[in-house]
Parts: structure tokens; sequence; C-alpha cells
């Protein structure tokens, strides 16, 4: 690799306004480890100031300690000028910051309402008054963009709606700084939208915003400043108009990118590996067949909603489906379960990593080899001394990047967390891998690692299924791209007919995703102007 030629940072102009929050030479060590050092920023009121570095540079310990929820080990805060410290996040909200996290911190059995004004009820004399609550927090879920209700209990919605719910409840009061902790990971496109223009408004009513977020494109769009952090120590801040996304991609990960995505493959010979015929799931996908062929990548697409979770989910036993047939390596799969199909070659990595691929307050070792005990176990009696060394292999393999290995797992950052769950499945040796989200809340240095090792494993002979929301990573990685629309797939992508445009088509209007409309959909349509 060429060494990375950046602009040079630069410092804001002396006649710039007092900063909102600021800091100076900011740092924090636990034992004998530092995980962040000599951080010095400030963040100026009317302005979007990004903080952009791969996982485990260092984002969520800054935001942590600008946000009263950590203690500095060295350096100091100021607000406007004035030397502060907070003992806890009770006093930084109290001064006017609020922190955002990436994860969601709502009580799930408590209403939209209660947990916005948790702590902070509106009453009359001894009497809460749930009227107002309520009417306040549909102005807000209004303004967010959620279709959430003020009664709505939290547990049972779903998780881009929770996160929004988090935001605003960030909101409710005025704040001098908010800082917003990856807050679009979860979000569909619509949502997205909605809250970047959220974002804005902030900034125009002279509000100092923090944003942080692996989405290179979001950044680009919001930010007036950029300030970037690589392995715990602060690189520089730049003025955003001076910096594209593949700068920015360079300078968090201290070398040029060639190439993110792997060269394609050449299209694949063999007989089918895996044969997928008239596939129905409840509430999900409608008669869906497909194949795919040892060396291949196929790529599922479609916007949120589209069926794609809930087909595969289906596969895989997860959810109630019937099936013509489902074939595996040449073999019948009439009682389809995660484990039958884990025994026949056929693993499945979940979206969720944190809420149901691992099991975060557990020792990575266990973690590992949980879905795989035979193979570490083969006499029914846990060898830990198998494990370990397992677990050694898996982290130089997968280059899990930990201080120790005997960590739990929830202590790993989301991109650690992803290849620990990667080598997870690979433990079982399959034959077919089936990704649903496989960078979701990812750096740019961890995507790339994953995108070599699905190729890695599929030009062994192996074959992938991704899902992907991610129009780029569809393009970058698939050899091929079913598109779905309300349960169906109305579009099959191959060669350079795949791009983001064909995509998007497709998964808008159920055309072909080249221009043509799909026939089976002209023909039945009755309402179709055109027919």
């Amino acid at each position: 690799m060429n060494a990375v030629v950046s602009p040079k940072p630069v410092e804001p102009p002396a006649s710039a306004l007092t900063a909102a929050l600021g800091a100076e030479g900011l740092g924090k060590t636990y034992g004998q480890i530092t995980v962040l050092s000599d951080v010095t920023l400030d963040i100026l009121p009317g302005e979007v100031h990004a903080v952009i570095g791969e996982n485990g540079a260092g984002k969520s310990t800054l935001m942590k300690l600008l946000s009263g929820y950590v203690a500095p080990s060295a350096g100091s805060l100021s607000m406007e000028g004035r030397p502060v410290a907070f003992r806890n996040a009770v006093e930084a909200e109290a001064a006017g910051i609020v922190l955002v996290h990436q994860e969601i911190l709502l009580a799930g059995d408590l209403t939209v309402a209660e947990n916005l004004f948790l702590g902070r009820e509106v009453g009359r004399g001894f009497m809460v008054d749930d009227r107002s609550m309520n009417r306040r927090t549909a102005e807000l879920l209004a303004r967010v963009g959620s279709t959430a209700r003020p009664r709505d209990r939290v547990s049972d919605l779903p998780l881009a709606q929770r996160q929004l719910v988090q935001i605003a409840r960030a909101l409710l009061d005025e704040r001098k700084v908010v800082i917003l902790d990856e807050p679009t990971a979860v979000l569909a496109n619509d949502e997205v939208a909605a809250l970047l223009d959220i974002v804005r408004g902030l900034r125009d009513h002279g509000v100092a915003v923090l944003y942080i977020s692996h989405r290179l494109d979001e950044v680009q769009a919001l930010a007036d400043r950029i300030t970037v952090l690589r392995d715990g120590r602060m690189i520089g801040t730049w003025p955003a108009a001076g910096l594209g996304q593949r700068e920015m991609a360079e300078l968090m990960v201290g070398r040029e990118l060639d190439m993110l995505y792997p060269h394609k493959r050449p299209q694949p010979t063999a007989a089918p590996i895996l044969t997928v015929t008239d596939l129905a799931v409840d509430h999900g996908a409608q008669k869906v067949s497909f194949e795919i062929r040892p060396g291949e990548v196929l790529g599922i697409g479609g916007m949120i909603g589209a069926g794609r979770t809930e087909l595969i989910e289906g596969l895989m036993g997860l959810r109630p489906s019937h099936a013509a047939s489902v074939t595996l390596n040449g073999r019948e799969m009439s009682h389809r379960s995660v484990r039958t199909l884990m025994d026949a070659g056929l693993v499945y990595l979940t979206e969720d990593r944190k809420g149901k691929g691992l099991l975060l307050e557990e020792k990575l070792g266990p973690n590992l080899t949980l879905q795989a005990l035979d193979a570490v176990n083969p006499r029914a009696v846990l060898d830990k001394r198998a494990e370990f060394a397992r677990l050694e292999q898996a982290v130089t393999d997968y280059d899990i990047r930990v201080r120790s290995l005997r960590l739990d797992a929830g202590k790993l950052s989301g991109g650690n967390q992803q290849k620990l769950l990667l080598a997870k499945v690979m433990l079982a040796d399959p034959c077919v891998v089936i990704i649903d989200e496989p960078t979701r809340g990812i750096d740019i240095g961890n995507k790339s690692q994953i995108y070599e090792f699905i190729d890695a494993m599929v030009r062994g002979g192996k074959v992938c299924i991704v899902i992907s929301s991610e129009m780029p990573e569809l393009v970058g990685l698939a050899d091929r791209v079913l598109v779905m629309r309300a349960g169906r797939i109305v579009a099959e992508l191959r060669g350079n007919d795949i791009n983001e445009e064909n995509v998007v088509y497709a998964a808008t209007t159920g055309g072909s995703g080249d221009g043509r409309e799909d026939e089976h959909e002209h023909r039945s349509n009755p309402d179709n102007p055109a027919g």
C-alpha cells in the first residue's frame, strides 16, 4: 500500500465562536491500558462536528467522557469558555449536554411517553399529568418521523422505532450540545432522511451537534468539520468541504484503499449446491424459488419490509414456512431446523449480532464454540483447553482484536463482534453461509476485512448468500442479485446489470431492474394504466 497523502488538519479561525463544549488533552486509561489519549477539540454553536474512526478508535470513549458517563484520566472540559467537571451524566444533562447512545437504553415495560418523561414527569399536585405528557410525546414523535404512539409499550416496537423514541427523548428539553452516536444504524432510508433534517434543524437553531457515524455519505452531507480518531489518538480536524469519502476512509485506516471490494469471480458452472422451490413464509415470502452454485455470492436486495430476512428465517426453520422443495447437496431437507441444516452444511449469521448472535455477558470461548460443541467436545465433556485453542486460532484467522482472550463478548467493538460471529458459524465447516447485513454498524477497515473473508470462502468452493441494505455492498460483492418486493422476487440481476439504479428500480416498482417491466406483474395487474 502507498502512504496516505491527506489534507493538513486545520484549527478553527481565531474569530470563531466560543465553543459550546471543548476538550483539552482528554485521555482515558483502564489500569495499564490506554484507550484514548491527548484529544483536543471544540464543538461550536450552530455546527455539526463529525467524529469518525474505525471500531476501537476511541469514539465511544470520547462520547462518554464528553457527556459525563465516564471521568477522564487526563485533560479537561469546558463549556462556553468556563471549566467544567461532571460527576455523572445527570450533571452533564443539567448543563445542557445529552448523548443519544448507539445502544437502546429504554425501559421496555414502560410506554413511549413514560420513557420520555422518566425522572421528569409532569404533574398536577400529587397526580401525574398523563394527558400533557402524551400530547408532548406525540409532538416529538412526529418531529423525528416515528410511527410509534405515546401509549405503545416500548418492548412491542421494532428496533428502528425504539431508536427514534430514544432520539425524541433527547429532544424533550432545550439542549446546548447534542451528541449522536451512530443514530441511523438501524433506520430505513426514509427514517434516515427525516433524522438528517432534524440534525440540520438543531444546527440552524444554534445547537452544537457532535455526530458519530460509519456512514460517510451522511458525514459528508451534514458535517461542517470532521475530527478523525485512530487507535485511541486524534489524527486531526478538517473542514468537511475539503474531504471526500475516500479521503475520510483513508484517514481512518491510515492507508490508501486501493480496492474496497474483491475482484469478481469467474461465473460458476458446477451444479447447484442449494435449490429452493416455492418457499412461502408466513407474513414474509410468497412462493420464492432460487438456486446457488459453488463459488458464487448471491445477493438479496430490497427495501425494508420486502421480506428478505423473513425469507431466510423461513428457510432456516425459524419462522413457519411451506416449501415444495429445499435441496442441499442433493439431499431433500423435508424437516428443516437450524440444527438439521447446520449438520447438512448450511449456517446463518443473523443481522442482530447482539440480541440473537452472541451471548454478550459470556466469555469469547463459549461464544465461539456454542454452535459447534461436538467439534470441540467429541466425548460430550467440556474441554476448556480445546476451546481456548480454537479461540486462539479464530482470533488469528479472523483478526479479532482483543486485549485479552478472557473478555466477555460484549466488551468487543462492533466490528470484532461481527468477526467473532463469523468465526462461530464457520467453526461448523459449512458449505453454504447466509449472512444478513454483514457490515451493519461496522467501520470501513473491518468492512474490507469481512469482504475479503467472504471472497476467500467462496473462492475455496463454498457459497455465500448476502442480504444487505447497502446498495454498494450488493453491487460490489454479488455475482447475482435477487431483488425482493412485497415478499416476492421481482428481478434477478447479473453482470453489468448489477448496479444501484437497477436494484432501486426493481425494489420500488417491481420492474425487472433494467428498465423493463416485469411481464408477470404487468399482465396480472388490471389497474396498471399501461395495460
